[in-house]
């Protein structure tokens, strides 16, 4: 694109990440002004308020494209203002996780921003809907789901990958693993024990693959059930996931929808969409096929579990 083109609606969401991922999102606008592009620079309140900025820039024939710094949060929430717009959009990473940033091929360097930017590489990105609820990556029932619960009774605002290790440690040993139903394509394919992931992206928590199969661009949502009847399960399912074994696992259900329901036969079940708190059971999940245009790096892949720990620990 060109400066002529339009200016560009540069969505940052202030309390997203650590100082390091918000300098990138500085530097980069900082690069696109020195270029000679209008940079319009908002302020998210609230996630509600970065869906409506998106919004804006989504219906202003002016607009030539939509950038969003922050997590995974804020990023659903711009692309959930431009889905049906048709509008270019390109993500800044800036939260604890960045899954859908990962997937895309965007690590925290500004040179790859450039390299997006410049490169005109264009894909189409589905997006999926949780009870009329948006999430651009992973919708987790059960033992995740009581776990981001547990984080959100107490969270106030930035997290880092420490804060999730006393909620993963209580929820192991109180969580009840109940019973649930799930329903693909009008088909019920589970009724039992276990922990359902419903993905549009491949990537997860800290890269494991879990829904190794999924392409952000397909269509279609991925699918996976582990069989989990309690903590020795659990822990099998996660080293089997490690290193990328559990859909040969003949515990584990792998399959592919466009429509799916998930139900809990007994007891509470939480969900989780893109690492926030879901909406409340039973759930209508469906995909809303190439919502979006967005801007990546050409020829970037998913970052690993092993690039994601090097960017952990620095």
């Amino acid at each position: 694109m060109n400066p002529q083109d339009g200016y560009i609606q540069y969505i940052v969401n202030p309390k997203s990440g650590a100082s390091s991922a918000n300098r990138i999102a500085g530097q980069f606008k900082d690069y696109l002004v020195e270029k000679g592009y209008e940079v319009r620079l908002v302020l998210t309140e609230s996630l509600e308020h970065a869906c409506e900025l998106a919004t804006q820039g989504a219906v202003d024939y002016r607009c030539a494209l939509v950038t969003a710094a922050g997590g995974d949060g804020t990023l659903r929430e711009v692309l959930h203002g431009l889905e049906g717009s048709n509008k270019l959009f390109l993500p800044i990473p800036c939260g604890t996780e960045n899954l859908l940033a990962n997937e895309l091929g965007f690590d925290l360097h500004v040179d790859t921003l450039v390299k997006a930017f410049e490169g005109n590489c264009i894909r189409p990105l589905d997006l999926g809907t949780v009870n009329g609820r948006c999430f651009t990556s992973i919708a987790g029932f059960g033992f995740d789901g009581s776990v981001i619960h547990r984080i959100s009774a107490f969270r106030t605002g930035h997290i880092s990958h420490l804060t999730y290790f006393w909620p993963i440690w209580r929820t192991f040993w109180e969580h009840p693993f109940p019973p649930i139903k799930v329903i693909a394509d009008g088909k019920e394919i589970f009724n039992d024990r276990g922990l359902v992931f419903i993905g549009n992206t491949s990537r997860y928590a800290i890269g494991l693959s879990i829904c190794k199969k999924a392409d952000f661009g397909d269509g279609l949502l991925d699918v996976c059930i582990f069989r989990c009847p309690g903590q020795l399960s659990l822990l099998m399912h996660a080293a089997k996931t490690v290193f990328k074994a559990h859909i040969k696992s003949k515990k584990t259900i792998y399959t592919q929808a466009a429509s799916i329901q998930v139900e809990c036969a007994d007891g509470p079940v939480f969900c989780q969409i893109d690492g926030d708190p879901g909406p409340a059971m039973p759930a209508d999940i469906k995909v809303i096929p190439q919502a979006i245009r967005v801007l990546v790096p050409p020829g970037a892949k998913p970052a690993g579990i092993r690039t994601r720990l090097r960017r952990m620990i620095g």
